[in-house]
């Protein structure tokens, strides 16, 4: 056998305490997706009473505009449908790696880290628009005052 780079990659092996370390990552990942899906199904609920909610408001308060409700709805669900993707790539990390370290299986374990790469990617992402949107609306801001 001869000893190149690509050869001792492929023979990358776990040690107990990487094993370990692992499982421990797919418990809070697990416990982090969970929290993710309960936030989530407050976000759908909110967003399904938020018309009614700034209605009440808008009569109670004549500032608040009347659309308020449906704008609020429309944003809520948009988060939320966002917000599903990595909570749920996160939730496939879990599940996958702990059925790997329990089969000790290389496909799984590489489907494994898949979905965490998917979950880092969507974050990843994510913040690179996030980050855009806000140097535009910096931006625009500073022409308006002039």
């Amino acid at each position: 056998m001869i000893n190149n780079p690509i050869t001792q990659l492929e023979q990358l092996t776990l040690t107990s305490t990487a094993k370990s370390f692992l499982r421990e990552t797919a418990r809070w990942s697990k416990f982090l997706a969970i929290i993710g899906f309960i936030l989530i199904g407050l976000m759908l609920i909110f967003a399904a009473f938020a018309t009614t909610i700034f209605d009440m408001a808008a009569k109670m308060q004549p500032r608040v505009p009347e659309y308020l409700g449906l704008t609020m709805s429309i944003v809520y669900l948009l988060l939320a449908i966002i917000y599903f993707f990595p909570v749920y790539y996160l939730l496939q990390f879990s599940t996958k790696m702990k059925k790997a370290l329990v089969s000790k299986s290389d496909d799984i374990l590489a489907k494994s880290f898949e979905m965490l790469k998917s979950h880092y990617k969507f974050i990843g992402v994510f913040t690179i628009i996030t980050i855009s949107l806000y140097v535009l609306l910096f931006i625009v801001s500073a022409l308006g005052a002039l």
